[in-house]
């Protein structure tokens, strides 16, 4: 990886887009290691790194808060792990109370799909009755 890249050549070679990068910084999240004499920002290798471990972040899950917590940590080399295993057992928490939410939702659907015929006037239609139900 070329290091020393402005802000359009790093987010086109990993996908993103140049505003994404300057709000990830605005965050701080990533910083620029320099600015050319024309003040275009430079990142290196370090930003690279760190733009990555943001997006294998997000693939789990994690919130750009809570990156930013975990870049944190990261940068304590000395300081305890057990910060790092409560984020994650955080958000393992989250993740299963999406997972009951979402069984939750299935089931409601698949009884409402069973009582709809699937054919006739919408008039009639159970679906679409529920959903109007006045339930206060």
């Amino acid at each position: 990886m070329q290091t020393n890249l402005t802000i359009g050549a790093l987010a086109r070679s990993e996908g993103l887009a140049a505003e994404t990068l300057r709000y990830y910084e605005r965050l701080g999240l990533i910083e620029p290691s320099g600015r050319t004499a024309s003040n275009y920002r430079l990142y290196d290798t370090t930003a690279v790194r760190r733009l990555r471990f943001i997006r294998r972040a997000q693939a789990l899950g994690f919130s750009l808060a809570e990156i930013g917590e975990l870049l944190s940590l990261h940068a304590q080399p000395e300081a305890d792990m057990g910060g790092v295993k409560r984020l994650a057992e955080h958000k393992i928490a989250d993740i299963e109370e999406k997972m009951a939410d979402l069984a939750r939702m299935k089931a409601g659907l698949e009884s409402l799909a069973e009582r709809c015929p699937g054919h006739g006037s919408t008039a009639e239609c159970p679906i679409l009755a529920t959903l109007l139900e006045d339930r206060s």
